[in-house]
Order: structure tokens, then C-alpha cells, then sequence
């Protein structure tokens, strides 16, 4: 099942956060991670959720997005950010239906599309992927600035 993060999810997705930012090598601060948990909760951060519960009522998954302006359109365009499911549990097709979730969402408000990206290298993600839709022909460049 699929549903909007709550605040009692917050233990649950702490967990999962933990194991993805481990996953992409990534040492958030713990701040950060507040941060991005307080946005997920207000309505009016702009940034949005959703869980994957399993039969025992356990998450097992979440995914982060956020709408935003697209120049080339008059509708928004959703960049779904943060996708990560348990490793126990995966290829039962939460990942999926997190993604799905995450499109209805784009229908239901008007948005032209969804777009992500993901490493490379991450054959069992992209694998999910390829079997949603083609990869894009876009190339991504980055600028890090370092405490902004």
C-alpha cells in the first residue's frame, strides 16, 4: 500500500533515510536530515511523500518530490528527488508503485511530467526504470558549493 508520510512514520523513514544515504555514500548531517523530515511534515515547504507499507503495516519504502516551474510549459513539473526500498523487500514492487504514486499525484495536479535521476552505475534501480520509460537523451552537469 501506498499513502502519504505522517509524522508516526518518522522512525520508520529515519531508518530507511539512514540505509540510503549509506547506499549513495553520503554523510548527512544530522541537521539535514531534521530538516528535510520537518519539510516532508509542512504542507507549505513544497516538498511531499509517500510511504510503502507491507502487509504487516511496516514502511518499507519512501519516495520525496517537489513541483516546480518549468519555462517551457504553463503547468509545474515534478522532480521526484529520493526513492529508496528497504533491500529486504525489494523487487515486490513497492519501488513501482512508489514511482506510480508519484505520477497520479502529477495527473491529479495538473503537472507535465515527472523526471529523476540515479546513478549510473545502480543497475537494480535503473532496471526498474527502464521498464517505466526510456532514458532521457539529457545530460546533467553539477556545480557543488560547498556549505550553501
Amino acid at each position: 500500500m501506498i499513502r502519504a508520510l505522517a509524522q508516526s512514520d518518522k522512525d520508520a523513514w529515519l531508518r530507511l533515510w539512514d540505509a540510503y544515504c549509506v547506499f549513495y555514500k553520503q554523510d548527512v548531517p544530522d541537521d539535514v536530515t531534521a530538516a528535510t523530515w520537518s519539510r516532508l511534515m509542512d504542507a507549505g515547504s513544497g516538498l511531499r511523500g509517500f510511504a510503502a507499507v507491507d502487509d504487516a503495516g511496516e514502511v518499507v519504502g519512501f519516495v520525496t518530490y517537489f513541483p516546480h516551474i518549468k519555462t517551457w510549459s504553463a503547468n509545474d513539473i515534478c522532480y521526484l528527488e529520493d526513492l529508496y526500498v528497504d533491500q529486504t523487500v525489494r523487487g515486490g514492487g513497492h519501488g513501482r508503485a512508489l514511482i506510480e504514486a508519484v505520477v497520479d499525484a502529477a495527473r491529479t495536479e495538473g503537472w507535465c511530467g515527472v523526471y529523476w535521476h540515479t546513478d549510473s552505475g545502480n543497475e537494480t534501480a535503473r532496471g526498474l526504470y527502464n521498464k517505466l520509460t526510456p532514458v532521457s537523451d539529457k545530460v546533467r552537469y553539477e556545480i557543488e558549493i560547498k556549505d550553501g
